[in-house]
């Protein structure tokens, strides 16, 4: 980011008209703690927190200006050509000045939302577009109403391509989202189950996915999970691009394959690709990258070059090799009942183990499905796995299921996390593999940590 702070002039008042020249803002910061330079501090309230109190931190760390809700009293203590710009709310103000940035810099945006499967099309998306453009994406879980605008107010000013991922967990959110990034290409990925607790339904659900159309360019491209009815029937009449395993889909994925940690797989029959990834899911989600590329014109061999050599994101079906050469899969940035029976099934297909073990916890924010979905979960283990240990308070539904069903499978519940180590220390060889796989508040890395050399 580089702008002049005339540019935030246009949009939002400085309190003190005496001190109007210039100065080369270089970053945006909200939190005061971090080191920087030339920045503009956004001080964000929220339930236990106000961002306003930390404001002379900020300055000593390298704020020369910040956005300031007016209804608080400014500190006497500042430098006296520091910067205040009066807002009503600084988290809108950030998103104002986040809209007018992205049409400053004025890129190409590809937004990817859908309940799994974001992160690594995300990730795909970047690998392949930064072969032939200057691309920036977002880093992290930076895909809120906060970290969307931090998004967009760090790409460089010569960004030719912007990547944005759109979470959310209430209606009205991808389409605040959607209107501050205006994409040109919108991508939903899947609708599934997550945080159906607040959205009443998966038909909820995909209505809040479909949010990303408001703020999409009128000649921009909708591309969508055409197996999904949910999505493909309420968009009859637009300009959208389907992808799928269902032979009538633009982009057919078939012929999917998985060995040494990879997943080839065909596009419309005759197009061979692979990634760094085990799952049919993968497959699917690389789709959509290839699918974007070829319509901004990329090499397809250049695409699929770039997908081999793909950086993902960490906790992300992560794969690594622990203690005594035992294999971890860690999955546990998040789950919801879609995504962990897709990773039991990865597990289930790799034949070179002769140990599987599951550790797996809640899925949170499912109301009252809650019982139900886990209960869905369970139905998918089976043998070729040898060992499930699960943990938390609706997961116990998953290994009393199984327990009761499929007694040749060793199966133990957990209260606290913290004792499945010494369960598993024993297992770890070159011959076993271990998915992690939960919700992101029963904080499973922490028991991957302990699995590593």
């Amino acid at each position: 980011m580089k702008i002049e702070s005339h540019f935030i002039d246009d949009l939002f008042s400085r309190l003190n008209k005496k001190h109007e020249k210039d100065v080369i803002i270089r970053s945006v910061m909200t939190d005061s703690r971090i080191q920087t330079e030339n920045a503009l501090f956004v001080p964000i309230k929220g339930e236990n927190f106000d961002g306003h109190d930390f404001l002379l931190q900020a300055v000593e760390n390298g704020a020369i200006a910040s956005l300031w809700q007016r209804t608080i009293s400014v500190p006497t203590e500042l430098p006296a050509d520091f910067i205040i710009y009066l807002v009503d709310d600084t988290t809108e103000a950030l998103q104002q000045l986040a809209n007018k940035y992205r049409l400053h810099v004025n890129p190409k945006v590809i937004a990817v939302t859908g309940s799994n499967g974001k992160t690594t099309t995300k990730d795909m998306l970047t690998s392949v577009f930064k072969t032939t453009y200057m691309t920036h994406a977002t880093k992290g879980n930076f895909n809120n109403e906060i970290g969307l605008p931090l998004t967009i107010l760090s790409m460089p000013t010569n960004t030719e391509i912007l990547v944005v991922e759109m979470g959310m967990d209430a209606f009205g959110e991808i389409s605040l989202l959607s209107q501050i990034a205006q994409p040109d290409v919108a991508i939903i990925t899947n609708i599934g189950e997550s945080h159906i607790e607040f959205l009443g339904s998966k038909e909820g659900i995909a209505e809040a996915k479909l949010e990303i159309l408001e703020g999409l360019n009128e000649q921009g491209t909708i591309i969508i999970d055409g197996d999904e009815p949910l999505i493909n029937d309420r968009l009859k009449g637009l300009k959208k691009i389907t992808c799928g395993f269902d032979e009538n889909n633009e982009y057919h994925v078939s012929n999917v394959t998985m060995e040494d940690f990879t997943t080839h797989f065909t596009i419309n029959g005759n197009k061979k690709f692979t990634v760094p990834l085990l799952g049919h899911h993968h497959a699917k989600n690389a789709s959509f990258a290839l699918a974007v590329a070829e319509q901004f014109d990329i090499n397809e061999q250049l695409a699929n070059k770039a997908l081999q050599s793909l950086e993902h994101s960490e906790m992300r079906f992560q794969t690594t090799l622990g203690k005594n050469g035992v294999t971890i899969i860690n999955d546990a940035y998040n789950a919801s009942a879609t995504s962990m029976k897709a990773a039991i099934n990865v597990v289930k297909n790799l034949a070179s183990f002769k140990c599987k073990i599951l550790i797996l916890g809640d899925i949170l924010e499912l109301g009252h499905y809650a019982k139900q979905l886990h209960l869905s979960v369970a139905e998918e283990i089976s043998p070729p796995i040898n060992i499930v240990f699960t943990v938390g308070e609706e997961a116990s539904i998953i290994s009393e299921y199984v327990k009761a069903n499929q007694p040749m499978i060793k199966t133990v519940h957990f209260q606290e996390k913290n004792l499945i180590i010494d369960k598993l220390e024993k297992y770890f060889n070159k011959d076993t593999i271990i998915l992690f796989k939960a919700s992101r508040g029963l904080a499973l890395e922490q028991i991957v940590n302990q699995c590593l050399e």
